[in-house]
């Protein structure tokens, strides 16, 4: 017996040293892959991003490395990423099929799903009822003046808001508030209706989210990706399965209680506008069913939350610890708003340092690093590199929102990124949070029009300050299927009287 061991040991050294694992033809260059395992070793699984940059400064802007047996092609810096994802769209608009957030989702649904005419179908069904449902218009701008108005209501009970003349009698932390909100305005969208802040629910919904997104590409996601055979033990992966079970689960009972109270062809949000779609394609072998209904409404619940809540809540370290963008954010509101009672969408054109302020954030925030991985959908090149068809591509968004030469401070939170010589808003083409091309995030205008309305809201009304037991602000981001700040406290002050809105010009 011991025999049969020390055999089996030798041999998986043998396979360590002297197997090697070889690029395919004029492949990207890469560090040296170790048989099984490839190049995670090379990967701190906290944060691999401080790996990416230091193989980027070794290979170049194109490189490649082993995610176990398989290769990945990293792409950094704009020029690369736009070639890839605009110039040649098509080419790489694919999406892996095994790794482990490729088989929680089946290939359902849109973010997930693999390029194709099911893709097309429902990324247009999905744009254009939501466009329908006020994406853009003044009537999505009430839903989310009607959810910050909540946001105020608990800011003022849990932070303890007082008097800007008084010291904040309290902090909060507002990872959960911020969640909830983003949550209650996709929710209004997709399921016509919102939930109360303490509804168990929502909570617990919000909860298995939180979870899922930090596990779904982490060390125990790796390891179901290059050791299939692990798969049926009761490892760490399986709660992922779980919990994202548990998510569908409210779905489907979203959906039943929405087939017995709607009336077909008077749609009350995107689910019953999904039904209508069913009934309309019954015959005709559509791609419209139950099954990818629930992916499709799982996708952008998930898409619609995490992501903005995690810009918020960048958001506001940075203006807590930055006081002087804050007070200019503030009096350029005061200014455009004058004695209005809320803001308008399209009060963004007389705001350039606020919409500077807001796009910075979302750069700092880095919300999704690596994208979502690509495949090429068939032979193809980047460069002079040629890919095979089937190749995993990993767009390193990272490097293009922190990429020296695009940026005036590219390390460094600072609003004059987004303005020009005279103070005028502008967009730089390395501004890519929400990707590029045919894969481009379909919730972008909707996660812009929130982003402003919610901090001119709350700008307009508090100041918001680092609590004096806060410790020393920490920048640093927690690596995940999303980044997101580490854990805070938002102190907050009501502003005075004579700088709040008194006067409402708004319809009843």
């Amino acid at each position: 017996m011991l025999g049969s061991v020390v055999l089996l040991w030798l041999f998986i050294l043998l396979l360590f040293f002297f197997i090697r694992v070889r690029r395919p033809k004029n492949f990207p260059p890469g560090p040296r892959p170790l048989p099984i395992l490839g190049n995670l070793l090379q990967l701190d699984p906290v944060n691999p991003l401080k790996n990416l940059e230091g193989l980027k400064r070794r290979y170049g802007n194109v490189f490649s490395l082993y995610i176990g047996s398989r290769p990945a092609v990293v792409l950094n810096g704009l020029e690369v990423v736009r070639e890839a994802l605009v110039t040649r769209a098509a080419e790489y608009a694919g999406r892996p099929t095994h790794m482990m957030v490729s088989h929680l989702f089946k290939g359902k649904g849109i973010v997930m799903a693999n390029y194709g005419s099911s893709w097309r179908d429902h990324r247009r069904f999905a744009l254009t009822t939501l466009r329908n449902f006020g994406l853009g218009k003044r009537s999505m701008e009430e839903r989310i003046l009607e959810e910050v108005s909540h946001i105020c209501t608990e800011l003022e009970s849990s932070a303890g808001a007082v008097s800007h003349t008084q010291r904040p009698s309290g902090s909060m932390d507002p990872q959960h508030l911020f969640h909830l909100a983003a949550s209650n305005i996709i929710c209004s969208l997709i399921f016509g209706e919102r939930f109360e802040y303490d509804d168990p629910v929502i909570l617990t919904l919000i909860q298995r989210l939180e979870e899922f997104t930090k596990e779904a590409i982490g060390p125990w996601a790796m390891l179901y990706e290059i050791m299939p055979v692990l798969r049926p033990l009761p490892l760490p992966f399986r709660n992922v399965f779980h919990k994202f079970d548990q998510m569908k689960e409210h779905i489907k009972k979203v959906v039943t209680k929405h087939k017995s109270s709607r009336v077909a062809g008077e749609p009350r949000d995107l689910l019953d506008c999904y039904l209508d779609q069913i009934d309309k394609t019954a015959d005709g072998g559509s791609t419209f069913n139950d099954t990818q209904m629930v992916s499709l409404l799982l996708d952008l619940f998930i898409a619609g939350t995490d992501t903005t809540s995690n810009t918020l809540r960048s958001a506001m370290l940075y203006l807590m610890t930055n006081q002087h963008v804050q007070d200019r954010c503030h009096r350029e509101i005061a200014e455009v708003l004058e004695g209005r009672a809320d803001a308008s969408f399209e009060d963004r054109h007389a705001m350039p340092y606020v919409q500077a302020t807001i796009h910075e954030a979302q750069r700092m925030s880095d919300t999704v690093p690596l994208s979502v991985f690509h495949t090429t959908c068939s032979n193809t090149q980047i460069h002079s590199y040629q890919l095979p068809q089937g190749t995993t591509v990993i767009p390193n968004l990272s490097s293009v929102l922190h990429e020296e030469g695009q940026w005036k401070f590219p390390h460094e939170f600072n609003p004059e990124n987004f303005l020009n010589e005279v103070g005028e808003f502008v967009k730089p083409e390395a501004f890519l949070p929400f990707s590029a091309g045919s894969r481009v995030c379909l919730g972008e205008g909707l996660a812009r029009m929130e982003l402003f309305l919610v901090l001119v809201t709350l700008l307009r009304r508090y100041r918001f300050v680092w609590p004096e037991d806060g410790g020393v602000p920490d920048f640093s981001l927690i690596f995940g299927g999303t980044q997101s700040p580490k854990p805070y406290r938002l102190g907050v002050r009501l502003r005075s009287s004579e700088e709040l809105p008194t006067v409402s010009t708004r319809e009843p």
